[in-house]
């Protein structure tokens, strides 16, 4: 394969997981202050794969992976059901719509602190630089230089 689909590979799926840990981030936290949440998606357009879980979340894997959205009930946009008045975003308070607005970076700031992590535990391969001949009557040799050092 050509250096350029790899390229296009890793993009995708480096955008892939940040998008999906941001939006995770918001589904979250919203989930937590108990904001029905109706859509999950990773990506823009048509889908490609969907499921539902128990609490009717749809989740989404959609054609254009460049983003991804949470979507969930607002009384604004939406007819809200009377036994779901409770459960829309913009019913809750101003400090839990902060929490869940602010969960996408945040999430995304944690998840950075734990790759760092996991790259400093792991370690980077390195090489280490080696001379392999010193000229006789250089600089080199006579500062005392050694050869294969």
């Amino acid at each position: 394969m050509s250096g350029f689909v790899w390229n296009l590979i890793s993009f995708v799926i480096a955008i892939g997981l940040l998008v999906t840990v941001h939006e995770f981030g918001h589904f979250w936290v919203a989930r937590k202050n108990n904001v029905l949440v109706k859509r999950f998606s990773i990506g823009f357009g048509k889908a490609i794969y969907r499921w539902r879980d128990k609490q009717g979340t749809e989740f989404v894997i959609a054609m254009i992976p460049l983003g991804g959205y949470v979507r969930m009930l607002d009384e604004r946009v939406d007819p809200v059901l009377p036994q779901h008045k409770g459960l829309s975003f913009n019913s809750k308070t101003v400090w839990q719509r902060m929490a869940i607005i602010a969960a996408g970076p945040i999430a995304n700031f944690l998840f950075a602190i734990l790759l760092l992590w996991g790259m400093y535990l792991i370690g980077v391969p390195n090489i280490k630089p080696m001379i392999g001949q010193v000229t006789a009557e250089s600089i080199a040799a006579k500062a005392g230089v050694p050869a294969n050092a």
